[in-house]
């Protein structure tokens, strides 16, 4: 077993992936904590945690992985790797229940797009880890639910399992496309956070707010409305989190809000129920990041 662990933790280094040891059998890192650091080798200038520890040195990760069975973890950061988790349903007694991968096609196909070919393994509960190399200057951190339901993201602060580890659940395997592909520039935009319009909402005199609120929605409903196929749903989606910080801070109606997109996005295209699910997960996520002015998510 320590001969199979260590050959999986040298073929994702082989691949440029920072690797680390997990606890034999789980998912959970095996370095030490920062209460326990004893101030010695790696950490001798300071505590460094797992992200900042993985390697692709062939020889530390041979040194390391003799002295246990330990699973493999890839911190996806320094990797420079977003890996999109496509989880199951925790209630798996629902078989009509929608699993992350059907979720996730059918954003793709909504988006014009078919679902990428790329690196990809099995996770033991039956779930999918879609790998793509991240963008070159750009700064992606994980994410949960803004995709989509039972859609996650690793990037910056994250990690996964990799192919190999095996747990009392399953193993996790490989399954096809040897080369992880560039992350999708569609999924780029809906993971980067929704830019801003203009710096006014944070300094804003409470009576000017109301009056850029009503601009602001002016231009988002404008903007889908005009959005071009292939860029229909992502301009929805982030037009409603941009003004979903409005709703948040009451300047404006969410029922409003919701009427002029639902009928922007109609009239650009899209169908009634995919205006309605991006809008309510996005207005969703929005109000629950900007309860505070001046702190918009």
């Amino acid at each position: 077993m320590n001969e199979h662990l260590t050959n999986a933790a040298l073929a994702a280094a082989e691949r440029g992936w920072h690797v680390f040891p997990l606890r034999p059998g789980t998912k959970r890192p095996a370095l030490h904590g920062e209460q326990s650091c004893p101030g010695t080798g790696p950490c001798a200038g300071g505590h460094r945690k797992w992200e900042e520890r993985a390697t692709t040195d062939p020889d530390r990760i041979r040194a390391t992985w003799s002295h246990g069975a330990f699973n493999v973890g890839i911190a996806t950061g320094p990797s420079r790797l977003l890996v999109v988790d496509l989880d199951v349903p925790k209630d798996k007694g629902s078989s009509d229940a929608p699993d992350g991968a059907a979720i996730f096609g059918a954003l793709c196909e909504r988006a014009s797009h078919t679902v990428p070919d790329t690196y990809r393994t099995r996770t033991a509960s039956g779930g999918t880890h879609l790998y793509f190399t991240a963008p070159t200057g750009v700064r992606l951190t994980n994410t949960a639910g803004t995709v989509g339901e039972l859609v996650d993201t690793r990037a910056w602060g994250g990690y996964v399992v990799a192919a190999g580890s095996i747990t009392p659940a399953g193993p996790y395997e490989a399954l096809c496309a040897p080369e992880a592909a560039p992350l999708p520039g569609w999924l780029q935009s809906i993971l980067q956070p929704a830019p801003r319009t203009s710096q006014a909402p944070s300094v804003a005199l409470m009576g000017q707010s109301g009056r850029y609120a009503d601009v602001a929605l002016a231009t988002e409903t404008r903007n889908v409305a005009t959005a071009q196929p292939g860029a229909r749903e992502t301009t929805l989606f982030r037009a409603a989190r941009a003004l979903g910080r409005f709703v948040a801070w009451g300047d404006l109606p969410r029922h409003t809000v919701e009427q002029a997109l639902q009928e922007a996005g109609e009239a650009a295209g899209l169908t009634v129920a995919e205006c309605r699910s991006t809008l309510r997960s996005a207005l969703n996520w929005s109000i629950t990041h900007n309860q505070r002015r001046g702190q918009a998510a």
